[in-house]
């Protein structure tokens, strides 16, 4: 486990509690006295099995979501509210449809008071970077999902976060278009950021694709199959960076990984794959 003091987020002993709407009596413990931490420059993924908790932790540590127990520490300081340091990519579709690429690239911009020509600008460098020049003026159902994809990781780095927290951000695309965004984060995350930092930029990565945690990562952490869900084993990722994900996967070390890291998680699908057979029965 990454030292606390080294950490850029540090999830300490958390628990996650919830209360049923249709039964208030009825509680249910999503994550219990799970703990996790990511240096800065470090890329960390979650794998765990389907409705484990790790959306729950990701919430958790954007401030999106106080926990029931435990602590949160952003940079060794206590988190109080929305986690200002950090940029949040999503799963689901997240652009505005009414504004076009530009627009939403900039609008965390604007929102801050940013001035609208210096946002422009930013803006349009961004989608360059993303690949994009060209597209600032189109809507988002005038671009492809990968295309969408880019703009949704503009918006979120152009704000130059110090902690990136990824949500399954490429589950929804096709594999060679998936391949490709994978690549282009990596491209992103290693760049320089904009305040000149040297430390790097933390990414907390969550995916249900063991292939893409240790294509992309440094670390990653397995959940156990919920309720009460924790970490219950932690890998390093000893492969040479910069990476390809698409060549790295051929690599006899990522496959020696591959089969480590399934021997621990696999137990644990197939745990969540009877329990919610057990709830749809």
């Amino acid at each position: 486990m990454t030292p606390s003091s080294a950490a850029a987020l540090d999830l300490q002993d958390i628990t996650c509690i919830f209360t049923s709407r249709d039964a208030p009596g009825q509680r249910y413990t999503a994550v219990q006295g799970a703990s996790l931490a990511v240096a800065p420059g470090e890329f960390v993924s979650v794998v765990g099995p389907t409705g484990c908790g790790k959306s729950t932790l990701l919430n958790v540590g954007a401030g999106l979501l106080a926990p029931s127990g435990g602590q949160v520490q952003v940079f060794g300081q206590p988190l109080a509210g929305l986690n200002r340091r950090a940029g949040y990519m999503f799963q689901t579709e997240s652009l505005m449809p009414w504004k076009t690429a530009l627009d939403n690239v900039v609008a965390g911009l604007v929102f801050r008071g940013t001035d609208a020509t210096e946002a422009d600008r930013l803006g349009r460098a961004w989608l360059a970077r993303v690949g994009l020049a060209g597209f600032e003026d189109r809507y988002p159902h005038q671009l492809l999902g990968g295309m969408r994809k880019r703009v949704a990781m503009a918006q979120t780095l152009i704000l130059d976060p110090d902690i990136i927290l990824m949500d399954e951000p490429f589950s929804a695309l096709d594999v060679q278009t998936r391949q490709l965004m994978e690549n282009e984060l990596l491209d992103l995350w290693a760049a320089p950021s904009a305040s000149g930092s040297a430390q790097g930029r933390a990414v907390l990565f969550i995916t249900h694709d063991l292939d893409e945690a240790i294509a992309l990562s440094d670390r990653v952490v397995v959940l156990s199959a919920g309720p009460a869900t924790r970490p219950i084993g932690e890998f390093a990722i000893d492969l040479p960076r910069p990476r390809n994900v698409t060549e790295i996967r051929n690599a006899p070390r990522f496959v020696e990984l591959h089969a480590q890291i399934w021997a621990v998680l696999r137990d644990e699908v197939l745990k969540g794959y009877d329990q919610q057979k057990r709830k749809a029965a």
